[in-house]
């Protein structure tokens, strides 16, 4: 069963920026799978993923929940919106990740987003049923895109894909390497293609690294706040909104005074089914100090 690993505090250097950033919680994911790794030293699965968010919202760090300790996640603790997610896996093999689409303005009548990520990993749904029933109901929420996964070694790793402003219908990704911010997936925004050159240098520096060693070169990539600019595409999406704060938003590290990337997390999955879960995420609302925690348990599927 599950067991904690480490937990260690550090200090950042803090970074200012001028203005609000768009509406919505902004997330970066990179993520590489292969199903049947060749080497038995090889990982499935490594994600690398950052969570953007007001400082003050409130959250739960990840911790395994529910009745049976089956899932691992953080939880937004916001009023009205507790018990969602934006990442979590399951002791049973399901995945799932969250990230908003930028858009100037929101519905705030919308159905809230977090709901997508723990109702899957809560569910008897394969992944690629669950997203054909949310893109029925994806006019409810406000833009996003979320990643659903089944991993089984009997059965073989599925991984799909469905944002609500793209196509109508979800797709189940092809062994690969992906980057998804807050456009659809693989749009070429500068960070995303930026950060995912990094994420594929460290994962084949990794290849010959302790597992450890890759979880700390993934964090560093999580990390790189060197703005990636122009980028026409992010503005021409967000406009005005993202614009006064384009230097800040327009890096895989988000750093502003009261909003920025508060969570890191990195994902590994070994071909025997071994799943290693490292979040590194901000204390309270004080962008200078950080605390990293390990979960490891192994796939019951």
């Amino acid at each position: 069963m599950p067991c904690m690993a480490t937990r260690v505090t550090c200090e950042r250097e803090p970074v200012t920026c001028g203005a609000k950033p768009p509406s919505g919680l902004m997330c970066i994911i990179f993520f590489k799978f292969d199903p049947r790794p060749v080497s038995k030293n090889a990982y499935r699965l490594i994600l690398a993923a950052n969570r953007d968010e007001f400082y003050h919202r409130p959250a739960r760090a990840a911790d395994f929940w529910g009745s049976n300790n089956e899932v691992l996640s953080g939880l937004d603790m916001e009023e009205g919106k507790e018990g969602g997610t934006w990442l979590g896996i399951s002791t049973r093999g399901k995945l799932a990740a969250l990230t908003n689409y930028l858009q100037p303005r929101l519905n705030h009548n919308a159905r809230g987003r977090g709901e997508l990520v723990a109702q899957f990993l809560t569910s008897d749904m394969d992944s690629l049923s669950y997203l054909k029933k949310v893109s029925a109901e994806g006019h409810l929420y406000n833009g996003f895109n979320l990643i659903a996964a089944d991993l089984s070694a009997e059965k073989g790793d599925v991984i799909c894909y469905y944002g609500n402003r793209g196509e109508r219908e979800p797709v189940v990704l092809a062994p690969g390497t992906y980057g998804l911010s807050n456009a659809l997936l693989e749009t070429p925004w500068r960070k995303l293609c930026f950060g995912k050159q990094l994420f594929l240098e460290a994962v084949e520096q990794g290849r010959e690294l302790p597992r450890d060693a890759l979880v700390a070169q993934l964090l560093d990539v999580l990390s790189n706040d060197e703005a990636q600019l122009p980028d026409p595409a992010i503005e021409a999406q967000g406009r005005e909104y993202v614009r006064p704060i384009l230097s800040k938003y327009a890096a895989v590290c988000v750093r502003c005074p009261d909003y920025g990337t508060r969570t890191n997390t990195v994902i590994l999955v070994d071909a025997d089914g071994h799943v290693t879960f490292t979040e590194r995420s901000m204390l309270g609302s004080d962008p200078t100090r950080w605390e990293t925690t390990t979960h490891e348990f192994r796939l019951q599927s």
